[in-house]
């Protein structure tokens, strides 16, 4: 006769099914446990409930079956400790016993047995019962994991979901920033040159116009008494000495301007499709200029020193704007944990932020390092900061995004590698190491 698909299935459920005999009485143990054996069950005994409870705890089986009427702890009891444990509350239980009250039966189902077996055995009804329990037991254990796995993708797909929607915000928001930057550069560029330029000639007109003054003042020493006033009115010899000095500022603060200018223009231009080669520094001294205003001394703590380590390194090939994101992102986290001491007797120290750059042994890296002398992280938040969504800061106050971007822009655009070295008390170090790729023309920064 061949044989059907149960009795296939069948069959391989009794080649890898555990079965926990728990009876006191001997004949009915060895009745059942012999035909379970037969049918290719793998049979635990047990006579008492307590070693039976122990047993179910230590072999995790695939089914109990279980007396009633025993001494001290009846089946019952046994049913409900074993459902009362975290290790062997899913392991079905059918009773086995004399008793055919239905109040029985129904106390049974309320305790957590599945279904019963009356005595005497019958072996028949016995494996019938056995193999339809088990077969329950284990389309109930797959259709949990089928579940457990079917929540984990769509947990992770609603992770990726919101990154990416973050990721869109986030790029939005850096994008809107650089249209802004580069319309504020735009609007001011031109109305400096002009102020530049007019500023240099009047610079020389003034000089002239000194130097005239002077050579009037020595050739006609004693002037008429109106001149005389006037001289005093205005304050000709502070004028003389002082006007040079009051340009030379002016000067100074237009020059500064257009740094800031350049400084915009630079984290403003939206990087091409293909990598270009740039200089590192230039987009470091940007970022810090941007963020210069932040720096500075306030309310709530001194000022922070910025120590700046150049190596002579060459210039890399990658996307220029998205790594200036990555030291902003860097340079503004170090900035945040100082405004964020609360201890007001760490709020005078001396705040430092070092940036040091250098090339490898081998000249096929370049290692920049963001070090700061902050309180430093824990080695628990230390594993989760390039997380997605992971933040320490309060609500509204961070993404969680930053180190993460951060993270895909150094590893995923630009091959290269970024991880953080921090102990409590005694600062972080922000660690990047970007391949060279570097071309024939490229020159060693100054």
């Amino acid at each position: 006769m061949k044989p059907t698909k149960n009795d296939s299935l069948n069959t391989n459920i009794s080649n890898k099914s555990t079965i926990l005999v728990i009876d006191d009485n001997p004949t009915n143990l060895s009745l059942a446990a012999n035909a379970l054996e037969d049918k290719g069950f793998n049979v635990l005994i047990a006579s008492d409930s307590l070693s039976g409870i122990k047993r179910a705890k230590f072999a995790c089986p695939d089914l109990i079956l279980l007396d009633i009427l025993m001494p001290e702890i009846d089946g019952f009891e046994t049913c409900r400790r074993l459902k009362t444990d975290e290790k062997t509350k899913n392991i079905p239980v059918i009773f086995m016993t004399a008793l055919s009250d239905s109040e029985y039966k129904v106390k049974g189902f309320e305790v957590g047995a599945v279904d019963y077996v009356t005595k005497p055995i019958q072996i028949s009804e016995l494996l019938a019962r056995v193999n339809l329990h088990i077969q329950l037991y284990f389309l109930s254990q797959k259709l949990e994991q089928q579940v457990e796995e079917r929540t984990k993708k769509l947990n992770r797909a609603l992770q990726e979901l919101q990154k990416s929607q973050l990721q869109l915000v986030q790029s939005e928001k850096m994008s809107s920033l650089g249209l802004l930057l580069a319309g504020i550069t735009h609007e001011i560029k031109n109305p400096l040159g002009f102020i530049a330029g007019n500023l240099e000639h009047t610079e020389v007109a003034v000089e002239g116009l000194i130097e005239y003054l002077k050579l009037y003042q020595e050739t006609f020493p004693v002037s008429g008494k109106i001149i005389q006033e006037k001289a005093e009115e205005i304050e000709l010899e502070y004028l003389l000495n002082d006007l040079p000095k009051m340009l030379s500022s002016m000067k100074q603060g237009i020059e500064k301007i257009q740094e800031i200018s350049r400084s915009m223009q630079r984290l403003s231009r939206r990087d091409k499709k293909k990598k270009v080669t740039f200089n590192l520094h230039d987009g470091i001294d940007s970022t810090l200029m941007i963020l210069k205003y932040r720096l500075r001394a306030n309310e709530y703590r001194s000022g922070i020193n910025v120590i700046k380590n150049y190596g002579n390194i060459p210039k890399i090939l990658g996307f220029p704007g998205q790594l200036n994101q990555v030291f902003m992102n860097l340079i503004a986290n170090a900035i945040d944990v100082f405004d964020e001491v609360t201890d007001e007797e760490k709020k005078s120290e001396n705040f430092t932020i070092k940036i040091s750059t250098e090339i490898s042994l081998d000249s096929q890296e370049v290692m920049i390092k963001i070090q700061d002398n902050g309180p430093g992280i824990s080695e628990e938040i230390k594993s989760q900061i390039f997380d997605n969504l992971f933040t320490t800061k309060e609500a509204g106050k961070g993404t969680g995004l930053g180190l993460s971007i951060s993270q895909q822009i150094v590893e995923e655009k630009h091959q290269g590698k970024i991880f953080c070295e921090s102990k409590l008390d005694q600062g972080t170090i922000f660690t990047i190491i970007l391949p060279i790729f570097q071309d024939n023309n490229s020159q060693l920064n100054d």
